[in-house]
């Protein structure tokens, strides 16, 4: 079976002014994603995989072992959200990547992280 699709990933971007240095080229931002189980079938989030790249181009890979230091099991139409943050030394960039997930049937299967972009307010046209 083919749980792939059966994962959802929602996540919305917000700048931190407050937390960040433009004159120091420090940009930081909070992203919060929700993790949704669509499927019938229950899943653990095992790891996760970034790629973040920043408005010049240059790209940072984040890899490691859980979200947050959890490792949330998501049983049916179950949702988990965590909140963490990316810094950025430009005031514009993207980030995407990917959850490795095995389901209770045995099956490991990665769930595609859509890209989304990191923008300071009023930067983007």
């Amino acid at each position: 079976m083919n749980n792939t699709n059966k994962i959802h990933i929602g996540v919305e971007a917000t700048y931190l002014e407050r937390e960040s240095q433009p004159d120091k080229a420090r940009y930081l931002f909070a992203y919060t994603v929700t993790i949704k189980n669509t499927g019938d079938i229950a899943a653990r989030l095992l790891s996760r995989y970034w790629k973040i790249t920043g408005g010049d181009g240059h790209e940072q890979e984040v890899e490691g072992d859980g979200v947050i230091g959890l490792h949330p099991y998501l049983t049916p139409e179950e949702e988990f959200t965590y909140t963490s943050a990316a810094m950025l030394d430009t005031p514009v960039g993207m980030m995407q990547g990917h959850y490795t997930m095995v389901g209770d049937d045995g099956e490991q299967f990665d769930v595609t992280i859509p890209s989304f972009t990191l923008a300071v307010p009023q930067t983007l046209h």
